[in-house]
């Protein structure tokens, strides 16, 4: 009788156990955000976005703290950001575009998640945000070559993330399958921090 306890104990603590995060990295307009809040809803997970996070601690839009505060401040608010959230479980975490700039945030969020870096053409970045006024870094004479500049400069720092998915071409659906797949295929013998 007493291996039918352990048996149910054993099932209510796996599945009550810590599960890492799903953690989305990117540049601009790879997805980050529609990808993230479908894959929480999918999955039954939490989601938190740092932007959103910078945005409610400060009581300030991104773009006013670029505008009034700089970018070095704006980044030092999003590795606080990243401090907190990646401090926890069983969330899909969507970043801003420059969270890998600073080693430490990568670091930080493989702790308790699976980084996967987004990515998409210029081309395709600059039509999906290319006309947004939202995007400091954007608001440049010729916006596509500054999009194909920050790639290049980048490109080292988002190779940093466990994997890498395409999103040019691909719907919310093809992205979020293959995240998935990826995902449940290698957190099972991983180990995570508490």
């Amino acid at each position: 009788m007493k291996w039918i306890t352990d048996i149910i104990m054993d099932k209510l603590n796996r599945s009550f156990k810590r599960k890492p995060n799903i953690v989305l990295v990117g540049f601009m307009g790879t997805g980050k955000t529609s990808v993230g809040k479908r894959l929480s809803t999918n999955l039954r997970r939490r989601y938190i976005d740092t932007d959103n996070v910078i945005e409610r601690d400060s009581q300030r839009r991104i773009s006013d703290i670029f505008e009034e505060d700089g970018e070095d401040v704006f980044r030092q608010l999003e590795s606080e950001a990243v401090n907190r959230v990646s401090k926890l479980y069983n969330y899909v975490i969507s970043t801003g575009g420059g969270v890998v700039l600073k080693e430490v945030n990568v670091t930080k969020l493989k702790e308790n998640g699976v980084v996967f870096c987004l990515s998409a053409t210029p081309e395709e970045i600059y039509n999906r945000v290319g006309h947004q006024t939202h995007r400091p870094l954007l608001q440049t004479p010729d916006a596509l070559e500054t999009i194909r500049i920050m790639l290049a400069d980048r490109a080292p720092y988002y190779a940093q993330a466990d994997y890498t998915v395409e999103t040019t071409g691909k719907t919310f659906g093809e992205v979020m399958t293959h995240i998935t797949n990826i995902f449940f295929k290698t957190t099972v013998p991983r180990k995570y921090t508490k």
